[in-house]
């Protein structure tokens, strides 16, 4: 093989090089979890007699029986139901704080603004966890300083941890650490129109607001996509936030959400094979629902560009 064709294929070879330690921490840590998952789902123990002794337990092909035991268990739809009435009240809420805080930014008048997207981001930052803690305790009667001052005006001291609010509460720890990471998104989208466009605007005699809802949020339409398409995700994998309320309150169960039910049976009743049967039909409805969505978006935007 001549100099010139070793460095021919030396060169065409490079980008492979490249992706290779990629691709191997990719197969390691994500492919074949992913493929043992499914695996396990297709596969049960099964217990000889009292089950005790060597070849007592057995691992056999189960099939589909498992998807159908998850598909019928009350208890995941239950979760399932309760996290679509936790999303109508997160996604809404918290695009639309990061929308109308991404435009109050983008104006010119505001003051202090990198403190201010600073101060709106900076709960993103803190951990899931550390976050429902944090708002856990400010919504125990008896060390909330809320409740302190309830009480000291002769004002009703809601239960947040109990019942209806429960969903409230909730939704306020994700709506207060998701609000700044989509709001950077939206700004960013914003900072990227031409001034051009705004001058214009402004000379045909638009005001701010005609300018906000006609110009700026026709614009940033695919940020909002894509925010929208990431609370989704978010959303139906919610598992820190009533994980770590459930020890403060009875009302959260331990298979409040479909993620907790999962970690439940497989790590509270040490049933693994059902739980990788439930995570794969979780992961299923994340898919067909966050790609449906952005199908949705994408054919209805060539429509619009079809006019």
């Amino acid at each position: 093989m001549t100099t010139a064709r070793r460095k021919s294929y030396g060169v065409k070879g490079a980008p492979y090089a490249f992706l290779l330690p990629a691709t191997i921490l990719f197969a390691l840590f994500f492919a074949l979890p992913i493929g043992y998952a499914l695996w396990l789902s297709l596969h049960k123990v099964q217990v000889k007699g009292l089950g005790l002794g060597s070849g007592a337990r057995k691992e056999v092909w189960a099939g589909l029986a498992n998807y159908k035991d998850a598909l019928s268990d009350s208890e995941l739809l239950s979760g399932a139901v309760r996290v679509l009435g936790y999303g109508a009240i997160v996604i809404p809420v918290m695009l639309g704080l990061a929308l109308l805080f991404a435009l109050m930014l983008d104006t010119d008048r505001v003051r202090l603004a990198p403190f201010t997207r600073l101060a709106i981001f900076l709960p993103y930052a803190i951990p899931g966890v550390v976050a429902a803690l944090l708002w856990g305790f400010l919504y125990l009667p008896d060390v909330s300083p809320f409740y302190f001052v309830l009480d000291r005006l002769g004002m009703p001291q809601p239960n947040l941890l109990d019942g209806g609010p429960l969903y409230l509460a909730l939704s306020n720890i994700a709506v207060w650490g998701g609000t700044g990471f989509n709001m950077i998104v939206i700004y960013t989208s914003l900072q990227a129109i031409p001034a051009e466009v705004y001058e214009a605007a402004r000379l045909d005699g638009a005001t701010p607001l005609q300018i906000a809802l006609k110009i700026k949020i026709p614009m940033v339409a695919p940020s909002l996509v894509l925010t929208f398409f990431f609370s989704i995700i978010a959303t139906l994998q919610v598992f820190s936030e009533p994980t770590t309320l459930k020890p403060l309150t009875n009302s959260v169960s331990t298979t409040w959400s479909p993620l907790m039910k999962v970690y439940q049976d497989a790590f509270g009743k040490g049933d693994i094979y059902s739980a990788a049967a439930e995570a794969a039909i979780i992961a299923v409805v994340t898919l067909v629902l966050s790609f449906g969505f952005l199908r949705a978006a994408n054919s209805r935007n060539k429509q619009e560009a079809a006019r």
